[in-house]
């Protein structure tokens, strides 16, 4: 079973001296933040709907980024893994682990992406 841990970093020196670390599972992803109160949330990966990369000036001197997860959970609708090592790799797993879930839960939501052309069922008769 693969899984990511990594720890919210400054951008200074991309030093780890933050109280939030992010944990990424097969099955879902959780943040867990705060010293004297912890607070820890879960999203399960079939929630997650689509994944962004971002990387500033300073985070790509420093190897971090930041990954953004838009989500059908309704604590969070945007999960965000700010500065983070293996930022390009973790999105890419959360993107296979949260498409395999919902093939798993068979909660795969088909589009219609038409081309644009009326079918003959469409037109008006």
């Amino acid at each position: 079973m693969a899984e990511f841990v990594e720890r919210k970093r400054w951008l200074f020196f991309g030093l780890p001296f933050t109280f939030t670390k992010y944990t990424v599972k097969e099955d879902r992803l959780t943040i867990q933040t705060g010293l004297f109160k912890t607070v820890e949330n879960d999203c399960y990966m079939y929630k997650v709907q689509d994944v962004q990369h971002t990387a500033t000036l300073i985070e790509k001197l420093f190897k971090l980024g930041t990954v953004v997860c838009f989500t059908g959970d309704t604590t969070h609708p945007q999960l965000i893994l700010k500065h983070i090592k293996n930022s390009k790799t973790i999105k890419e797993f959360i993107l296979q682990e949260s498409e395999e879930a919902r093939i798993k839960r068979r909660t795969v939501n088909m589009l219609d992406i038409g081309s644009g052309e009326m079918d003959d069922l469409d037109e008006p008769m």
